[in-house]
């Protein structure tokens, strides 16, 4: 069985996000990357499928040279081979086309992918990607189990969860429960220096007329201060919430 994980370079949740040039621009001055956690669920259970089935692993991402400490960061973990599409994530339907070009050059039989990223969450990737090939998707995803060509899938549902199979080729966009917190890999020596001799191929994009663009950023209204009242003081308290909250 061949596996695609596809990796996202996001930034670390406790940088400090600024913008340039006229807030058209994200600041990466300073800022640490990480592979995406909802990504790093996936790439963990894809090394469990190698190390119980002799799957092959081989991790994807789309960005330019900046991108590849990230890689390299999977192949420590245990992935065997990494791909990078040369060319700057514009969206989402552009990332999904040049992943696709990449899933039916490799012959893959099994994407893995986060639900979304931790920057955009626009979750749309890993539907895109499944519609372009034509393959099942499976996003929420929570469990999967593999026997020969058949998958069993566990996805998360609004007041429970909902067990169902499928088969292969497959696209799962996964999240917390795909593996838990406490069993993602962090790499070890030997990997880190093993991941130094591993292939990282760099394919240029497929052509494709990028249809949407950036126009500005905008950060959150900061949060007011916060106003304590006495717990005696109850005229005091409905004031607030009726002429200032103006929520009664």
């Amino acid at each position: 069985m061949k596996i695609l994980v596809c990796i996202s370079h996001v930034p670390d949740t406790t940088s400090k996000i600024n913008f340039t040039e006229g807030d058209t621009k994200f600041d990466t001055t300073g800022v640490q990357f990480v592979i995406n956690p909802y990504d790093e669920f996936a790439l963990t259970r894809a090394m469990w499928l190698k190390e119980k089935q002799g799957a092959t692993v081989t991790v994807v991402n789309v960005g330019t040279a900046d991108t590849e400490p990230t890689l390299r960061k999977a192949l420590a973990i245990g992935a065997d081979d990494a791909i990078r599409v040369n060319a700057e994530a514009t969206d989402g339907f552009f990332v999904a086309k040049q992943l696709a070009a990449v899933v039916k050059n490799g012959g893959f039989d099994l994407v893995l992918a986060g639900k979304e990223s931790i920057d955009y969450n626009g979750g749309m990737v890993p539907g895109m990607l499944a519609s372009i090939l034509d393959f099942n998707f499976v996003t929420s995803c929570v469990g999967l189990e593999i026997d020969g060509e058949t998958a069993t899938i566990t996805k998360e549902i609004d007041g429970g969860k909902e067990t169902f199979s499928g088969n292969l080729p497959l696209v799962i966009g996964g999240q917390k429960g795909l593996v838990e917190e406490k069993d993602l890999r962090i790499p070890n020596m030997r990997g880190i220096m093993m991941a130094r001799k591993k292939p990282l191929s760099v394919v240029e994009p497929i052509e494709f007329d990028v249809t949407t663009s950036s126009s500005s950023f905008e950060k959150p209204t900061s949060k007011g201060a916060c106003k304590i009242v006495d717990a005696d003081n109850l005229d005091e308290l409905i004031s607030l919430l009726h002429n200032e909250a103006k929520v009664i």
